[in-house]
């Protein structure tokens, strides 16, 4: 397999092939998704697509205090994702989430608020520290029990901010870095997570659990982490905002490593403004992260000023041209994204950056298969788990392979830990090549075009769940560009196809993430695209 090819469409963008495609599917009047039996046809939920500033505004009317607010999102996670339409986002859930919705009633009882944050139920991702009676698994048996012993920094940051921990999301895998044959959503200890909207189709991965979550209004706002396509792509798939921010902008520390060159953590929300508020609590420089660094004086506390319905105003967009051409059903929304932009006065003009990016070759992923050996020994080794370093964690797949791995392997491991270490000249090589290569595509593009931001289809929309073939190839995606310079990317939803979210990037600068939400700002007002799902069955003819 093509290794990059791999990057996009299995380890981390996460499409899956369709065993009845949506093409197939189609007849003269257009397919249709039969309804689930188990859910209404319109959601009764009383916090359904609640936004933070109307949560906050419960909470301050006394309708609603964060023990009441907590205790409804934990009922719809039991009725939602362990019965019902049993989406499976959730791997577990706080048993101290309602202790800490009531030291932040008493707070507020007595004149003190964190901020915007203030009693807001959130869920984080299964690979993010916690040091709490919840575990850190990454999905995986091998890490079964392990409990982390201390907060990573953004979660102390959201402690800070005030946020209720409600619990962790399931993920892919090993943050999808497994097999190459692997499905997004799902991993050994949490199962297969599935897409809100129609249930037989991938969440995409690996963020999956985040992104059913927030989309399914389990929380208020998520957080997800991304390598290549880990935020983006399932945010797209489920119809949300997503921020993969510039690579330094959030702390990585006690979070499991994929790659130290490209990994970030990020928001992932229904709107861009909970977004931005999101973003604005995990920022800070992190001793622990030497890459944090390069956030002082660049990262903002408070996004949303960025957020003006007018910012699309003579603006200068840069759409990827080889996304306006063949059979994604993806196209005819970017067509008339590209409308709505222009009336908002916006210029757009064509460019092409995927060819370019692919032209990098197989060095993204050695770059990966470099870091992840080091990042995951170095992880573990100061970790509390069963596994002390990668060859420990094969050994016990290879030992518990019923449970372990029933579907796919861990070529990917394997061939991980079989590499040398970071001195090594293909790995020094490798970094040149991806990352400065990287770099300097988006920057010669954005400033030869004079562009305010360059544009494009996220991923195609989300095929069916193949646990027998693994993810596959589905049409244009958009999230190597930003990954592998480590440059800020923005997902928004753009409408939708067959039932089934599709969203519109907005790709900048690094440390660009104020403007960038403000041009996604400006184009979420003007579309107003997102959809709440509906939790529908397969399609049928």
């Amino acid at each position: 397999m093509n290794r990059r090819l791999f990057i996009r469409t299995s380890s981390l963008a996460g499409v899956a092939l369709t065993t009845l495609s949506l093409d197939a599917a189609a007849t003269a009047t257009g397919p249709v998704a039969s309804v689930n039996p188990t859910s209404p046809a319109a959601d009764s939920f009383e916090l359904q697509e609640a936004t933070i500033a109307e949560l906050q505004e419960m909470m301050r009317s006394g309708k609603h205090s964060a023990r009441s607010l907590t205790k409804l999102y934990l009922k719809r996670i039991e009725d939602i994702d362990q019965k019902g339409p049993r989406l499976n986002s959730v791997i577990e859930l706080n048993p101290d989430a309602l202790a800490i919705a009531d030291t932040l009633d008493k707070e507020r009882k007595a004149g003190k608020l964190r901020g915007p944050l203030h009693g807001i139920p959130v869920l984080i991702k299964d690979n993010i520290d916690t040091g709490d009676q919840m575990q850190t698994t990454a999905g995986s048996l091998a890490l079964a029990g392990h409990k982390a012993k201390q907060d990573a920094f953004i979660v102390k940051k959201l402690r800070e901010a005030g946020a209720v921990l409600l619990g962790k999301t399931n993920l892919s895998e090993w943050a999808n870095f497994r097999s190459t044959r692997s499905t997004s959503g799902w991993s050994s200890r949490g199962g297969q997570t599935k897409n809100p909207y129609i249930l037989d189709r991938t969440p995409s991965g690996s963020s999956a659990g985040s992104g059913a979550a927030a989309s399914a209004s389990l929380c208020a706002v998520a957080i997800g982490t991304e390598t290549d396509g880990s935020i983006v792509s399932p945010a797209s798939c489920s119809g949300l905002v997503g921020v993969k921010p510039t690579v330094g902008l959030l702390s990585r520390s006690g979070i499991i490593p994929i790659s130290a060159t490209q990994d970030t953590a990020g928001p992932m929300a229904r709107t861009v403004r909970d977004a931005a508020l999101l973003l604005g609590a995990l920022t800070g420089v992190d001793p622990a992260d030497a890459a944090t660094q390069a956030s002082t004086g660049k990262a903002q506390s408070d996004y949303t000023r960025f957020l003006d319905a007018g910012a699309l105003k003579g603006k200068r967009l840069g759409v990827e041209k080889s996304h306006l051409k063949g059979a994604s059903e993806g196209i005819a929304l970017l067509q008339q994204a590209l409308e709505l932009l222009k009336a908002q006065g916006a210029t757009v003009v064509e460019v092409e950056v995927d060819k370019q990016v692919d032209e990098l070759g197989d060095a993204e992923y050695d770059v990966l298969l470099y870091e992840f050996k080091d990042g995951v020994n170095k992880y573990l080794a100061g970790a509390g788990a069963g596994v002390k370093n990668l060859q420990e964690v094969i050994d016990f797949n290879t030992r518990n392979k019923p449970k372990a791995m029933p579907f796919f392997q861990q070529e990917t491991l394997e061939r991980s830990q079989k590499l040398e270490g970071l001195s090594a000249p293909k790995y020094q090589e490798a970094v040149r090549k991806s990352r400065d290569g990287g770099r300097k595509i988006l920057d010669t593009v954005l400033r030869d075009n004079k562009l305010d931001a360059i544009i494009a289809i996220t991923t195609s929309p989300a095929r069916c769940i193949d646990l027998i073939n693994g993810d596959g190839g589905g049409g244009p995606g958009f999230s190597s560009p930003a990954a592998v310079a480590g440059y800020p990317h923005i997902t928004v939803p753009m409408g939708l196809a067959h039932g089934l979210p599709v969203g519109l990037s907005f790709v900048g600068g690094a440390y660009g993430e104020g403007p960038l939400l403000g041009l996604a700002y400006a184009y979420e007002q003007a579309s107003k695209k997102r959809v709440a799902p509906q939790f529908q069955g397969p399609f049928v003819g």
